[in-house]
């Protein structure tokens, strides 16, 4: 019974060897195909994450703009409400909303 056990493994074993030989060639050819077509890729995706490092500096430059403006804004309703309670105090009338006088850049 030792002998059929032997010669059944031999077998399998030829089986699962001669299998791996076949895929082998075509994965290597698979594999090669990706490094010829990767420099051309390699080239695009380095543009495209260039075009998207200026796109982030340009979107941040505007952030900080629309930071300072913000500010700015906030800043002048600050000032137009300290006016606005400063003239309701004096006058001892609750006139509503103040407008001031100063302009947005």
């Amino acid at each position: 019974m030792s002998r059929p056990l032997l010669l059944v493994s031999l077998l399998l074993l030829m089986v699962f060897t001669s299998q791996f030989e076949w895929n082998q060639p075509l994965v290597n050819e698979v594999e090669a195909r990706p490094l010829v077509l990767s420099q051309k890729q390699q080239y695009l995706l380095e543009k495209e994450e260039s075009v998207k490092e200026k796109i982030i500096l340009s979107q941040e430059k505007q952030i900080q703009k629309l930071k300072t403006l913000v500010q700015s804004l906030e800043e002048q309703l600050l000032a137009c409400k300290g006016k606005d309670d400063f003239v309701n105090d004096t006058a001892g009338v609750s006139r509503g909303t103040l407008t001031c006088n100063k302009h947005v850049p």
